[in-house]
């Protein structure tokens, strides 16, 4: 009989845990790779957000600053000297374009790292405790369900008028954004919880927060992704809605405010268009973008399309 080496593995229940670990987070950026080969329209999206990111860090080497006004002349086309032409502020409508972006995007992840981390605390808590903790924990959820989050920014928005700055819109539109995606990761957590690699992390004598952190999180790690762009498109949406009705930091250059500015000097009937124009593609750039990479991700993440393409490759 022929021997055959074998690698030296530790077979611990921490060995074990960490190895499980691992290979999730391994597979996370295996996704990815497999993502940019096999689907079109997420390398579409993700060259869009890439650029979106490009252009929001040019903003660091702006010449002017994001709220400096009558720097160069007002009401300019579009030339080799202003890309985007000027407003009828005196400010440049490409600098001013990158800080909309940077602000946007900055709006857009405060807002997501707050949802997401409540959304994955009180989901994962909630499918792993169940029982009493479950069920109010969850009636609590789906009363921010039912609340209707537009309606309400609009109300909270107005009340401050004036004096909400863009990481207090940033801190609002998380807070009221945490309860659909809980719900999915408590999906995940009663599965998991059932697994043997969670009983061996109890008997272990592991708490229930290291649990949640160190052997429940990495499985969630794809759901949270594709929920992560969901949530930026939600941030960016309500942003340019809040910001275009006048409830935001007007003074802070955002995709939103630039919209709100170029239609209270009136650019399109002034024929003003790139005044006009430059926020709303880069709005309509990040959206499809977003979009594209999510559904690329929901897609992937589908148990039906990867058999489907594990039997493609299997036939190759």
């Amino acid at each position: 009989m022929v021997s055959v080496p074998v690698s030296p593995v530790v077979y611990s229940s921490e060995g074990a845990i960490a190895e499980r670990r691992f290979g999730t987070i391994r597979s996370a950026g295996g996704a990815v790779k497999d993502l940019f080969g096999s689907s079109a329209a997420f390398r579409t999206g993700a060259i869009l957000l890439l650029v979106m990111l490009g252009l929001g860090a040019l903003s660091f080497v702006s010449p002017y600053g994001p709220t400096d006004r009558r720097v160069v002349p007002i009401d300019r086309g579009p030339s080799l000297q202003y890309l985007l032409g000027t407003t009828s502020l005196g400010q440049d409508v490409f600098w001013l374009t990158t800080f909309a972006i940077r602000n946007s995007l900055m709006v857009a992840t405060v807002a997501v790292l707050i949802s997401r981390t409540i959304a994955v605390l009180v989901g994962s808590s909630c499918g792993y405790l169940g029982g009493r903790f479950d069920r109010v924990v969850s009636s609590i959820t789906d009363s921010f369900i039912v609340i209707p989050r537009l309606p309400l920014l609009i109300l909270i928005s107005f009340m401050v008028r004036g004096s909400l700055s863009m990481m207090e819109l940033a801190v609002l539109i998380g807070i009221l954004d945490w309860a659909w995606p809980s719900k999915r990761y408590r999906a995940q957590v009663l599965t998991l919880r059932e697994e043997e690699f969670t009983n061996t992390a109890v008997f272990a004598g592991m708490g229930t927060l290291k649990i949640i952190l160190r052997e429940h999180l990495p499985f969630l790690i794809p759901f949270l992704l594709a929920d992560a762009v969901s949530g930026f498109l939600f941030a960016i949406g309500m942003e340019v809605t809040l910001s275009v009705l006048g409830l935001s930091d007007l003074g802070s250059p955002t995709i939103g405010t630039m919209i709100y500015w170029a239609g209270y000097y009136q650019a399109l009937l002034a024929r003003r268009f790139w005044w006009l124009g430059a926020p709303i593609v880069a709005s309509v750039l990040l959206v499809v973008g977003m979009y594209l990479v999510s559904i690329s991700v929901g897609s992937y993440l589908d148990p039906r399309t990867r058999l489907k393409n594990l039997a493609a490759r299997g036939n190759s």
